[in-house]
């Protein structure tokens, strides 16, 4: 009797480990398909940015010659999301082209571009 109820108990154990995780999953993980563009300068001051015949507005983000790591959440505040691949930028300042370049863009890549 006694080896029937642990041959029992053997075969209820092995069945349900054998039924968990029934069915298809799908995970995808990686980089969302955007990339960013922000601008630095000596000061922060307005400018506007075209992206390939799209307009922005936007202000560069100062940078601070003793500091060697960038304002991360006024980089983040100031960058101008858009699709990765080749683009041309075009900035003016006050009616002046200060940055004209055609640029690449990685997936998940944010390229700050010193005015």
């Amino acid at each position: 009797m006694k080896k029937i109820i642990i041959a029992t108990l053997c075969l209820f154990v092995a069945t349900l480990f054998n039924s968990c995780g029934v069915g298809n999953y799908t995970v995808t993980s990686g980089v969302e398909d955007k990339a960013s563009v922000c601008f630095s300068a000596s000061s922060a001051y307005d400018i506007n940015v075209t992206i390939d015949d799209q307009h922005f507005t936007t202000t560069t983000v100062k940078n601070i010659a003793h500091k060697t790591r960038r304002n991360i959440k006024e980089t983040a505040k100031s960058a101008i999301q858009t699709t990765p691949g080749r683009h041309t930028i075009e900035v003016k300042r006050n009616g002046q082209t200060v940055y004209s370049k055609e640029v690449m863009l990685s997936t998940g890549d944010t390229k700050i571009i010193e005015l």
